[in-house]
């Protein structure tokens, strides 16, 4: 095994452990690892799984990442690669300064924001794994939904030499381009979950869908697109807006769960519908997505967690 260590200054403000749960969402999520000091990820590299580890030393006001990555061949030229994969999952150079500046003239939003502030927006490294993970958790709790997708984790995830029992990357299209129906139903998906999976991982594996070609079409077209695929519906398609492409004004509104978390915060008496999410987030535009990510984290923080306060 090989190894190459560098690091990384994101946009300040940054915190790595509020950001990190942004992608974790849950305690039990084994591919995302967080031990409180340091996130860690298999990433499938040049076809060769790769442990990939980062940790903060430097304070929110000034941060600097410290990442190493351990593989059998490291070659100087995946520092270029996983640079650019991780400034894309950590939201390393997005620059908040404009939403910190709406968020402090706004009575509701302002301590939400101060007490989680250096959250950044997060992606998947892929589409296909944003896909997978919507297509995963619709129609159940997100608990229930990452439990699953820890079973096809640890089934079909290319795993670390060094630890096979404890380390998977998440699954690529190739991975499950081959599998049929039953072994899917027996990690506990639907069939017609267990359908869309291998239907989308064969479009992608020969050819006939570029998935990261959405980047380039405008949030209408996006959608469209997506919503063509198989077990795609509206919450799955603006979710890959969100956190597959980055477009942090969307904000899930079919989301029930998150839904509710608006609700409560807001103090609202009735439930929300998705209109009544549309009209109470676009007070809030274009920012909806990072509403969105606050009132998740937010949560996981009342849950014990998260802490949400650190010194400058």
């Amino acid at each position: 095994m090989s190894q190459i260590s560098f690091s990384l200054n994101p946009v300040p403000p940054f915190r790595l452990d509020l950001t990190v749960w942004v992608l974790r969402r849950r305690s039990d999520n084994i591919w995302d690892r967080w031990d409180g000091q340091t996130y860690r990820r298999v990433l499938v590299l040049q076809g060769e799984p790769t442990e990939v580890a980062v940790s903060q030393s430097g304070s929110p006001a000034k941060p600097k990442l410290n990442v190493t990555a351990t593989g059998p061949r490291m070659a100087p030229e995946l520092k270029s690669t996983l640079s650019t994969t991780l400034r894309r999952m950590l939201g390393l150079q997005v620059d908040l300064t404009e939403f910190y500046r709406l968020a402090m003239n706004q009575t509701r939003l302002k301590p939400l924001v101060q007490d989680l502030r250096g959250l950044k927006p997060t992606r998947y490294p892929t589409v296909f794994e944003t896909l997978v993970n919507a297509i995963s958790c619709q129609q159940f709790t997100l608990t229930s939904g990452i439990r699953m997708l820890n079973r096809l984790v640890t089934a079909y995830g290319v795993a670390l030499q060094e630890q096979p029992d404890l380390a998977h990357a998440f699954p690529r299209a190739e991975d499950l381009a081959g599998l049929e129906m039953e072994p899917l139903r027996n990690l506990g998906f639907s069939r017609q979950k267990a359908r869309a999976l291998i239907d989308l991982a064969r479009m992608v594996t020969d050819g006939r869908l570029n998935l990261e070609n959405l980047a380039s079409l405008d949030d209408e077209a996006a959608l469209e697109s997506l919503n063509q695929l198989r077990g795609v519906g509206r919450w799955t398609a603006e979710y890959v807006l969100l956190r597959g492409l980055g477009r942090v004004h969307i904000f899930p509104g079919d989301d029930v769960g998150v839904r509710n978390k608006l609700q409560r915060w807001l103090k609202l008496g009735n439930p929300l519908d998705y209109e009544g999410v549309r009209r109470i987030v676009s007070r809030w535009k274009p920012y909806g997505g990072l509403i969105y990510f606050h009132l998740l984290v937010n949560s996981l923080a009342e849950e014990g967690y998260v802490c949400n306060q650190m010194n400058p």
